[in-house]
């Protein structure tokens, strides 16, 4: 008991010795896991009006009832055309009075920014794989420190194996996000406000108003410089 005390004092004091005491800049660090959902269908779109209004409704009960009105973007995209409609349908349905015009009315701002970051970003799930063991006998492991978990009943475990690894979405963590803010305000202060941020697919980036630039065509005309007499 001692010996493996002193090794892990003896340990400790090595990594403190090889750790910067001072640094130029911060050090880049991961945040703690979190998810983001990733948005791949119409019905998605809805599934988030949903949970936005329901965030909204709850701060204008604060407030004495008045009727609301979707100040809808003049050129909306896809995406912000369908907000604006599946937020008035979710307010219309819980009973709240949707003016089709501003004039006494709060107003609900919708703000959408579409981001790209690298792509090719690490995608990090569950540790451990699915190996077969036997005719019919498959072995899920998953590393949860400090326990180790061992799943192995035939189609059990792979039905554990998919259950895992279906709430991740499939292919690379995409490039494109956009952040979704909804304000219920009047002309002298905000009454409610959400923002919220999601991934999308990268091959959906028009829907959201990212419009990539067309790559320049090769020239097929050169230029050569004549020099002495003719």
């Amino acid at each position: 008991m001692a010996l493996k005390t002193a090794m892990a004092l003896a340990a400790g004091i090595l990594l403190a010795g090889c750790a910067a005491r001072y640094t130029p800049t911060p050090l880049a660090a991961n945040f703690p896991t979190t998810k983001q959902a990733k948005l791949q269908a119409a019905y998605h779109w809805g599934v988030i009006s949903d949970n936005i209004e329901k965030g909204v409704a709850a701060e204008l009960k604060k407030s004495p009832p008045r009727p609301v009105f979707i100040n809808e973007p003049k050129d909306p995209t896809p995406f912000q055309r369908a907000l604006a409609t599946q937020l008035t349908t979710s307010l219309v349905n819980d009973g709240y009075v949707v003016s089709r015009s501003p004039a006494g009315s709060l107003k609900v701002d919708m703000d959408v920014q579409a981001v790209s970051f690298s792509a090719n970003r690490p995608q990090y799930r569950y540790h451990g794989e699915r190996a077969i063991l036997g005719a019919g006998v498959w072995l899920l492991s998953e590393i949860e420190a400090p326990a180790l978990l061992n799943i192995a009943a035939g189609a059990g475990a792979w039905d554990a194996y998919d259950w895992f690894n279906a709430q991740f979405a499939p292919g690379a963590t995409p490039k494109t996000e956009i952040i979704v803010t909804v304000s219920v305000s009047d002309q002298y202060r905000y009454l409610a406000r959400s923002t919220s941020a999601y991934y999308v697919a990268d091959t959906d980036r028009v829907l959201y108003g990212i419009v990539d630039p067309k790559p320049e065509e090769p020239k097929l005309t050169r230029t050569f410089q004549v020099r002495g007499d003719m």
